[in-house]
């Protein structure tokens, strides 16, 4: 089905802090949302809620009208965060098996992903001799292994090379074009069209259309 999300009067905590208060926000097929604003302002609270993992304070996470709830938001998207959540010990080869089964792709998806993004020189080297746009690259690869509608991704471009940021926005406005959806934060603009919802401290995030 085609997804919609819908964040209606969310409020979220970080410990006792309030981080963000009564926000509200659609994003439909084929829409990327960039989420700005300064260091702890809650991007990051932010995707970790759309994704599972942080409980709303108050308001609901919704595919567009229904009442169906968090969960499916969440059963429905891949999450990347700064952490790449990679095991250092495995070999590349290793680590793309581990993710590509855990996650319910094929041996097609997996050997699509190593060819789109350039992976097949580091196939037998250890994750802890990656550098970090490597282990970037690798931790991308569960994006095109299993698909997926919705993409959470938190500062995907930054420890990218120029040549690397290109190859990931063509992978990101391919997903936009099959009718996905991306919720991103960013710190420099994205380039390609997307709409900026601009958090700002202890303020009801600020929807900017550009």
């Amino acid at each position: 089905m085609p997804f919609a999300i819908r964040v209606e009067g969310l409020s979220l905590k970080k410990g006792y802090k309030l981080l963000i208060s009564d926000l509200n926000f659609e994003v439909g097929p084929g829409e990327c949302v960039a989420l700005t604003g300064a260091n702890g302002v809650g991007k990051t609270t932010l995707l970790r809620a759309l994704a599972g993992f942080a409980p709303p304070h108050a308001g609901s996470i919704r595919i567009g009208d229904d009442n169906s709830d968090d969960s499916i938001v969440a059963s429905n998207s891949h999450y990347l965060g700064h952490a790449e959540s990679l095991s250092p010990s495995r070999r590349v080869d290793q680590e793309l098996s581990f993710q590509c089964e855990y996650l319910g792709g094929t041996a097609g998806s997996l050997a699509e992903a190593v060819g789109k993004l350039r992976l097949n020189s580091l196939l037998d080297l250890e994750v802890r001799m990656l550098s970090a746009g490597q282990k970037r690259r690798l931790s991308l690869a569960r994006l095109l292994m299993v698909e997926r509608p919705v993409w959470l991704l938190d500062e995907p471009m930054s420890p990218l090379d120029t040549e690397h940021r290109a190859l990931l926005a063509g992978m990101m406005q391919a997903h936009l074009s099959d009718g996905g959806l991306i919720v991103c934060a960013v710190h420099d603009p994205l380039p390609f069209e997307t709409r900026e919802l601009r958090l700002t401290r202890a303020e009801v995030g600020e929807v900017v259309y550009g």
